[in-house]
Parts: C-alpha cells; structure tokens; sequence
C-alpha cells in the first residue's frame, strides 16, 4: 500500500484544536503559560490566513507554522518575541511591511524526521515571494545552550554551533533551513533551556524587488513603546481619620491622571500615617496590628481608584495579616480592571523585624502589564543585586521601589543600589517615597525621601541617568516619559553591554525558586 504523503494547507478556525495538540507535545519541556492558546491561534488565522499552515499526514495534523508581515527599521531589527507578535494576537500584522515573521514552527515529536519541517518551510518561502518582501526574520531558540553554563557565552556556543564544533537541535535546524544568523540577543523570549538567548535569524529573498514593494505599501518606523510614570513624594503629616489619608491620597492619583499618567507609584507603609491617630502608649507591634486590620479599606479604596481612573497603580506597602497570624510587608499593583497583584518584602531590616514584629515574605513576581514587564522591590530588597539580576532574566524592564527611610543616609542607600541596578541590568528604576514628619507617633515620625525615575547610563539615556526627581522632602509628584523600547536597542549597541558581556564561566546566579509571571489584566 503507498504511503500517504504529506500535504501542507492554510490553516482553518477549525483546525485550531489539534495545532494546540501539536504545540503541547512538541514544547512539552516548556511551562504551559508560555504557549499559546486557542484564542491565540484564533486571532493570528484571522489577522492573517495566508501565513499559517498546517502539515496533514493521514488525515492528522502533524506540523504547523504561523508568520506575519512587519516592518522592520533597519536601525533597530530586533525585538522581543511578545512586542512583534502583539503577544500573540498578530494585532502587529501590517500588510504593508517588508518581513516576513516567522512566529513559530512544531512538529509533532512522533512524526519528526520526515521532511515535514522543510515542507512547512517551503509553504513560508512562497509566501515570502508572493508578496515579494526583502527578508523573513525570527528569533531563534538555543536549548542546548543550558548544558554550556558557565563554560561558555552565548555568542561563543553559537559560532561553535555554526562551525560544526556543538550540535544544537533548534539552530542546527534553522542553519539548514537557509537562516543566516545576524546576532545573538538577551531577553527575546522567556526560556529556560536557552538562559534567555536567542539567535537573530534572517534569509534574504533573493527575488525581492525593492521598488516594486515600495509602491505596495509605505513603512514605518519601529513602533515606540512609551509609558508615562507618575512617582509620589507622600508628605507623612498629622491626619485625624482614615477619610483624611483616603483624601490625600485621592489628590495624587488625580494628579497623576490630570498628567495623563499610565502608572502611578506611592511609597512603602505611608497607611503608617494612621498611626498618629492610634493610642501612642499602646506598644508598636499591636499598632502594626490595627494597621493590617485595614487592610480591607485599603484594597477598597485603590481598586476604585484604579477601576475610576483606569490607571495602573503601585499603592505602595501595607502590613498585611497572614493564616497564620503572623504580618508581612506587602506591596499592591491594582490595575484598570479591578484586579490586584502583590508583592511581598523578602528582606527586612532590623527595626522592621525586632520592632515592628513583621516577618520576611516568599515569592517574587513580574508582572505582565499592558506596558510592559514590571516587578517591585521595597525599599531594602533593592539594596541586593541578584533580585534584580533575576527578574531582569526573567524578562523585566522596570523595577518599582517604594521606600520609607527616615534621614539621609538610609535614603542614599536605597538611591544609589536603584541607580547601579538601572546601571548595570540596562533597565528604569522608580523610587517613590515619604516626606515630612508624624507628629506624637510611635514610629516613622521623621522621613527623608526624594523621588526619581532613573535610568541607564550611555548615549540614549539623560547625562546623569536620572529622567526625573523631586525636591528633597516636599510634598510633590515626579513625572517622566520613559521608552522601553530603548533598552532593547542599548543592551544591544550601547557603549558598554552588562547583560551581554557578562563571565557565565567565572559567575552565574541560580534562583531556588522559581519566579512566578503575573499576567496583569
């Protein structure tokens, strides 16, 4: 009996079950939050049915691919997988482009080795002609790269690949589908196997003509990624009731929506400000007490705020009672849909620990928003690097520290590691703080802060790394455009590439625990 071959067709809505089948088993190593969905696979066939296909054998979908047309600026070619793919939706798709973007290609593990790969391949090629674009792109997973660390950097793994001396599964196979390998990038998507690597990957169609395509469709230049940061210096003043701090902090959020703002940053524990209002003889760890008891009115208030505003709001910290009756520090993302995301403090200083009587917290998160990765660390967390060298892995752009320190010296602390770690990890650090004084309190009745928006230091970025800042302890906000787009760029080209020129060989930081990614909606 002669073998069915296989044949390569667009893909349908109704195929859309069995390609997530596919992508299930061929990524089986892979989290399941990294793969695409079947809304996912919904959107892209309907933003463009002519650059997905499946591959049938027997009847059975065996192979699928998916690809879209961008322009890419010729500036700045590489992107991160979730920003040339509208995270999945294809809402990038632009008719009028000059790439070919080659999203994803599987193949079912039980029918690999068959030719199926190639034959999908072809099907992108004649697309690639058809609409006579200049190039397909993609980035390019190096999974073999995991068992290289510390040995080795990315780039060298890769030229080893290249010049026959390692094998990797995924480059090889891009390499003889005719990939030419322009780069290697950090933080194109998130991959464990690849420690966050990938290969630039371009094939040139050798049939493109550039004035033919010039009158089917303009280009544009690469889309900016900006967001608008609202940081708050949060004056500590005598207050008599909880509807005195609901009316403070009202003010700023409509401040900060006044300036069109997309994020808006308070300081950690300034809901300490009630403590004036509380018996002063009573002893500080039960005060801490009566803080978490509003810990209801607190979420309250925020979510209304946030859900009013339709703003992103980081509400700083809060003491926060636990199942087991112990407190915690924790800080609040609530977004414009009415949801809340936290964040707990992991390290803490002695007064926090000793007099206060709070308990260090677990787990650190990014936070997946509109704008981009997020992650916040309170005021001490800060104050060490490998937290920010593992969120920075794990995709982040921004870190947000809400603070509270009491004169210059603790204050300076917390300014200067924020400033080296927007330095050295290529990223924005917000500091949002107290100011002023808390009369007949029990603690935190002194407070020293300055807010700022800090930045990397080379070419692209302001002279002295600092986008925005306030005036020493005055009640004020700190306003400032930001574009994460940039940093993609700078880690890439500018003078000096920390991320990129980093001793896997001599040092690397493992996390015991695994960070959990927070998709913010």
């Amino acid at each position: 009996m002669r073998k069915k071959s296989i044949i390569v067709r667009n893909a349908v809505l109704a195929d859309v079950p069995a390609i997530v089948e596919v992508a299930a088993k061929a990524y089986a190593r892979w989290p399941s939050g990294n793969l695409a969905n079947e809304r996912n696979y919904q959107m892209q066939i309907t933003a463009f049915p002519e650059g997905q296909f499946v591959a049938i054998k027997d009847d059975k979908i065996v192979g699928y691919c998916s690809s879209l047309i961008v322009y890419l600026d010729d500036d700045s070619p590489w992107y991160a997988h979730g920003e040339i793919t509208g995270f999945g939706s294809f809402s990038t798709h632009d008719p009028s482009g000059n790439s070919l973007y080659g999203a994803d290609i599987a193949v079912d593990p039980d029918f690999q080795r068959q030719g199926i790969s190639k034959k999908l391949y072809a099907a992108r090629k004649a697309l690639l002609r058809r609409h006579n674009l200049k190039q397909m792109i993609a980035g390019g997973r190096i999974p073999g790269y995991s068992e290289y660390r510390g040995k080795m950097s990315a780039k060298e793994y890769v030229a080893k690949v290249i010049s026959g001396e390692l094998h990797d599964k995924a480059l090889n196979a891009h390499i003889r589908a005719g990939y030419e390998i322009r780069g290697v990038h950090f933080g194109y998507i998130d991959d464990e196997q690849s420690l966050g690597y990938s290969t630039h990957l371009v094939m040139p169609n050798l049939r493109h003509n550039a004035n033919k395509r010039a009158l089917a469709g303009q280009p544009i230049k690469r889309t900016l990624r900006r967001a608008r940061i609202c940081a708050i210096q949060y004056e500590m003043r005598k207050i008599k009731n909880w509807e005195e701090l609901c009316e403070q902090v009202e003010y700023f959020v409509d401040t900060a929506d006044l300036y069109d703002s997309h994020l808006v940053i308070f300081p950690e524990l300034f809901i300490a400000q009630m403590l004036c209002t509380f018996n002063r003889n009573t002893p500080l760890p039960e005060l801490v007490s009566q803080l978490a008891d509003l810990h209801a009115q607190y979420v309250e208030l925020f979510t209304n705020l946030a859900t009013t505003r339709q703003i992103l709001i980081v509400a700083g910290s809060a003491p926060v009672r636990q199942p087991d009756g112990t407190i915690r520090n924790v800080a609040h993302l609530f977004s414009p849909m009415g949801n809340v995301y936290t964040q707990e403090k992991l390290h803490l200083t002695p007064a926090e620990s000793t007099y206060w009587g709070l308990c260090p917290g677990e787990g650190l998160k990014v936070f997946e928003t509109h704008l981009g990765r997020i992650a916040i660390l309170i005021c001490y967390d800060i104050e060490f690097p490998e937290l920010s060298r593992m969120l920075v892995d794990a995709g982040v752009d921004l870190i947000v520290v809400p603070f509270a320190t009491d004169e210059r010296k603790s204050y300076q602390r917390v300014r200067y590691c924020a400033q080296a770690r927007a330095v050295e990890n290529t990223i924005y650090v917000v500091l949002a703080g107290n100011v002023g004084t808390l009369p007949r309190s029990p603690a935190m009745s002194l407070n020293f802060g300055q807010a700022a928006i800090l930045t990397p230091s080379d070419f692209a970025f302001p002279l002295n790394g600092i986008a925005a800042e306030g005036v020493i302890n005055t009640q004020t906000v700190v306003i400032s455009d930001i574009d994460l787009g940039a940093l993609e760029v700078e880690r890439e080209v500018a003078n000096v590439r920390p991320l990129i020129d980093r001793r896997p060989d001599i040092y690397f930081i493992q996390s015991r625990i695994k960070i959990e990614k927070c998709k913010v909606s």
